[in-house]
């Protein structure tokens, strides 16, 4: 498995997308069928795809429950020193997702 990695003669991650999802040409289809035969990795990344659908939809984060939160802050208590507390994290994930 030492070849396993994507080469520039390889379709796009968008591309490998359509073709699973059925968004194209079918003589473009053919094309990545074929290609598909002989790369491993592309088809793992279709693979993937068909397992975990891909979606444009925004994800709706939900609440951390309250115990939850409440054991992940005490874990994170005893280590203060390299991290400050479970809501700077989350204020840190929430700035980079709105960038």
């Amino acid at each position: 498995m030492s070849n396993f990695y994507k080469s520039e003669d390889c379709p796009s991650s968008p591309q490998l997308l359509d073709f699973q999802n059925g968004d194209m040409l079918l003589a473009e289809g053919k094309l990545i069928r074929e290609h598909l035969t002989a790369c491993e990795f592309c088809a793992a990344e279709v693979e993937f795809y068909e397992h975990y659908p891909q979606s444009d939809e925004p994800i709706e984060v939900a609440d951390i429950p309250k115990p939850l939160y409440e054991l992940a802050e005490s874990l994170l208590s005893s280590k203060r020193n390299k991290i400050s507390s479970l809501d700077s994290l989350l204020n840190d994930a929430d700035e980079k997702s709105t960038q």
